[in-house]
């Protein structure tokens, strides 16, 4: 059963990454209303007769949702069942169905209703947080037999608090780049890094949509060089811990790829190529970050253990 559970998880893991990147290609191509208004039948049909481009990736979208919904409730719910007992496992068992049930209702309102292009924003950083679920669920389960273990890993409180930090701003970065593509601000700067290279500071002369574009820009470059100081940081500290050191430094990598695709979506024109490729590494980044969440919480439930462990040998000393 474990390793049914074990397929399982990996399927689910990459199917949530073809739900993000779905998510995103709905988006950059526009067709949110390839099904018209209906949902979750397609124009009203289960087999639509009239194709068209946007219709093709909004319906594939809705059923790669569907399926892998049903794998991720089907991972929940054995986990549940089978190795409920560890640690994390229940919580993270109704994280990632809550927050893709939710998904997926406001992509459904989004369809039937409509929605601010604010309220929009907020989908993909939902779905980040169910493959975030769902990522860490597969990485306990293959923890059972040891493959993989990073349980004498121990962080210390100043740095547990600055990846929690980090990783709360990541999800700000995430909307601001969200509600660039849903306000249709991609292309409003043609410059990079500025929105205007000859006037880097004429702030005032922007308009809305370059103020959400620069905004985001700002956020990702503070997000850019302060993942980079961390790395320091864990060089400096944690250089003889496998876990800590190439991890953070597939984190830096995939930072400088991402920032990478966001000077390229500009130079190319929005290139969908280059921004589903965007929306792919800052999922691995967020993806990391959640599992050194992970490993934070249970150094500090270490720290909180060991001085009782401490105290307990101390009184039995005195006795």
């Amino acid at each position: 059963m474990i390793r049914t559970i074990k397929w399982l998880s990996v399927v689910s893991t990459i199917g949530m990454v073809f739900i993000l990147i779905g998510g995103a290609l709905v988006t950059k191509t526009d067709s949110g209303m390839g099904c018209g208004s209906s949902w979750p039948l397609c124009n009203g049909q289960l087999f639509p007769s009239e194709i068209t481009p946007e219709l093709i990736i909004e319906y594939s979208h809705r059923l790669v949702s569907t399926v892998i919904g049903v794998t991720v409730l089907s991972l929940a719910i054995l986990s549940w069942k089978i190795i409920g007992h560890i640690r994390e496992v229940k919580f993270l068992a109704f994280l990632s169905v809550f927050f893709l049930i939710l998904q997926g209702l406001i992509g459904a309102a989004a369809v039937v209703w409509g929605q601010s292009d604010f309220v929009l924003a907020l989908h993909f950083g939902i779905s980040l947080v169910s493959f975030a679920a769902v990522f860490l669920l597969m990485l306990l389960i293959f923890e059972i037999d040891q493959k993989l273990d990073a349980t004498s890993l121990f962080i210390k409180k100043v740095h547990r608090v600055e990846i929690y930090l980090l990783t709360v701003y990541t999800i700000i970065v995430v909307y601001t780049g969200a509600l660039v593509r849903h306000v249709n601000a991609n292309l409003v700067c043609p410059d990079w890094p500025f929105c205007f290279n000859d006037a880097p500071l004429l702030f005032s002369n922007y308009n809305f949509y370059q103020w959400i574009q620069m905004g985001h820009r700002f956020f990702a470059g503070i997000l850019f060089i302060w993942t980079a100081i961390f790395f320091i940081k864990v060089f400096k500290h944690y250089r003889q811990s496998r876990v800590m050191y190439w991890g953070w430094l597939s984190t830096l990598f995939l930072i400088v790829a991402q920032v990478i695709c966001g000077a390229l979506i500009i130079f190319s024109q929005l290139n969908l190529w280059i921004a589903l490729l965007h929306a792919l590494f800052i999922t691995c980044f967020f993806g990391n970050l959640s599992y050194f969440i992970l490993l934070s919480n249970r150094s500090a439930k270490q720290e909180v253990i060991a001085p009782n462990i401490a105290t307990s040998l101390e009184v039995e000393t005195k006795h």
